[in-house]
């Protein structure tokens, strides 16, 4: 699975980025200013980075220039509100490889995403996106789940959670953005409709198995691992 690091400060675009390119077997790690890009750089290797132009503390451009320093290769996509041409020739002239204009549809991001892949590493395999948690498996074009062979039922809304939470890839995921993102609301702290069906997947996921995958950290959110 490629991995991909976004630069991006609005945190509803970059983590409806995130999980729209988990969905479509990518890897992305989010970080929200320039600062933290290349703190990130020190513990991770990326395939392909994803910059946001007018981000905190130090701008997409001059992340673009600190890295084409030491790596002239590494694919490198500007995300950017300036569509004249000026600032185009400004990212093009820092190292980037390309550059998107907001607002867009994700469908164009994943397609330049994918021309760059293909450009930097080959033919990129039209692989199903699949995501695989221990024995459980998710595919996420069939709509299935299943866990040690064997299938298993779940309701739309059911399987809409439990995708969501496998393309964190065992980061935990607040009430806050599972309310979204499930159920297209705001989160209401008087309702327990998140708590239920959490419940439901336990139950349908990880009861008569050895290992539990569908874990809760207080305060933070729910994650499989």
């Amino acid at each position: 699975m490629y991995k991909i690091l976004l630069l991006e400060d609005d945190f509803k675009m970059a983590n409806e980025i995130k999980i729209f390119l988990g969905n479509k077997a990518l890897h992305c790690d989010i970080v929200y200013d320039g600062a933290l890009f290349f703190k990130n750089l020190q513990i991770e290797t990326y395939d392909l980075y994803i910059l946001d132009v007018n981000v905190p503390t130090l701008n997409g451009i001059e992340v673009c220039k600190r890295i084409r320093k030491t790596d002239k290769t590494k694919p490198i996509l500007m995300l950017t509100a300036y569509s004249d041409v000026e600032n185009k020739i400004v990212a093009f002239d820092s190292g980037a490889d390309d550059y998107l204009v907001k607002p867009f549809h994700l469908q164009e991001l994943s397609a330049r995403v994918n021309a760059l892949l293909r450009r930097s590493y080959g033919a990129i395999e039209d692989s199903k996106p699949v995501f695989t948690i221990d024995d459980l498996i998710i595919d996420a074009v069939e709509k299935k789940v299943s866990r040690a062979g064997r299938e298993i039922p779940l309701s739309p809304k059911e399987y809409k959670l439990i995708e969501l939470l496998a393309a964190e890839d065992g980061k935990p995921v607040s009430k806050q953005t599972i309310a979204a993102k499930v159920w297209d609301i705001n989160f209401e702290t008087g309702t327990n409709t998140i708590e239920v069906y959490i419940n439901y997947l336990r139950n349908k996921i990880d009861k008569g198995f050895n290992r539990p995958l569908l874990h809760t950290r207080p305060g933070f959110g729910y994650y499989l691992k």
